[in-house]
């Protein structure tokens, strides 16, 4: 689909009931990607959103979740541009516009944002991340800064410079992928919780600060992920703890259905969900039940991270 063109696709996937919607001219000048603002007409009961009206900014959108993202919001009739890295890699996802661009820079920051106000952005997916396994005093300061900069400042950061843009829309929607970690927090992950923990804090008090807007925040806690971003180190960790790691696909799925549902908060998988609801509780249980599995984290974290 052309850059400047608003879908008009009515299909729809029959297990995301979406809400239908009408497309309107605005101020007697026909949608365009300057000018792509939706108007919801009709509405289910329950108040859900229909995601051909979506136009999505989706980060990382070179990764595997980037990339099972764009094609899920594809696949449901949204619009999207693609944001990454590496343009190659953009330039083969069948996204709508792709923009190439380091989200830890301020010149990043600023060409991602510009794109994705020209191509009237009304949903931003905050995805882009990196992982980091490793003990905490076994880990390069630089490392630790890397993580932070690009797990948590950098959607803040991006946040931050297209809210204006997103007040202005008549309905949009902040999507932060955070991890289990940012309600778990875990040994040999310190500084990836850390980030984690920030992003669902930082989360929630947008949502809140918003609530007297048409802007709605959600935050997805994914568990492990079967994806590059988690290297043989972690994927032996996980074996070894019996942890389950989800397909991208799978997640990408429940992350447009938590959009379309405008949930504020979704946790995956169990038993992940019950041990955030534990954590918050009774922290001192998760305490000694990671204390428990300490020994086998230790012996696969790497010597060194730098």
């Amino acid at each position: 689909m052309p850059q400047a063109e608003v879908s008009q696709r009515r299909e729809r996937r029959a297990d995301l009931p979406f809400a239908a919607v009408d497309q309107y001219q605005v101020g007697g000048r026909p949608l365009s990607a300057g000018n792509p603002v939706v108007t919801p007409r009709h509405r289910l009961a329950d108040g859900r959103m229909r995601t051909d009206a979506v136009r999505a900014l989706v980060t990382g959108a070179s990764g595997g979740l980037g990339a099972a993202l764009v094609a899920e919001l594809k696949a449901n009739g949204a619009a999207v541009i693609a944001a990454g890295r590496d343009a190659a890699k953009l330039s083969a996802l069948g996204a709508d516009a792709t923009v190439a661009a380091d989200l830890t820079t301020a010149e990043g920051v600023e060409a991602v944002a510009k794109a994705a106000r020209a191509f009237g952005c009304n949903a931003l997916v905050n995805n882009a991340g990196i992982g980091a396994f490793g003990l905490f005093d076994d880990t390069d300061w630089s490392a630790i800064a890397q993580l932070l900069e690009t797990n948590l400042a950098a959607p803040m950061r991006l946040t931050h410079a297209l809210l204006p843009h997103l007040k202005s829309l008549p309905e949009a929607a902040v999507v932060n992928v955070g991890s289990t970690f940012g309600s778990v927090p875990f040994a040999g992950f310190a500084a990836y919780s850390a980030a984690k923990a920030g992003l669902r804090g930082f989360s929630q008090a947008l949502r809140r600060e918003l609530a007297d807007t048409r802007v709605a925040v959600i935050h997805l806690a994914p568990r492990a992920i079967d994806t590059p971003l988690n290297g043989e180190d972690v994927r032996a960790l996980n074996r070894a703890l019996g942890n389950a790691a989800d397909s991208p696909e799978a997640v990408a799925r429940t992350a447009v259905e938590a959009l379309a549902r405008g949930s504020a908060e979704r946790h995956f998988g169990f038993p992940e969900r019950l041990f955030a609801w534990i954590n918050g509780a009774a922290p001192a249980l998760v305490d000694r039940g990671v204390a428990g599995k300490l020994s086998l984290i230790k012996r696969h974290a790497p010597a060194r991270v730098s």
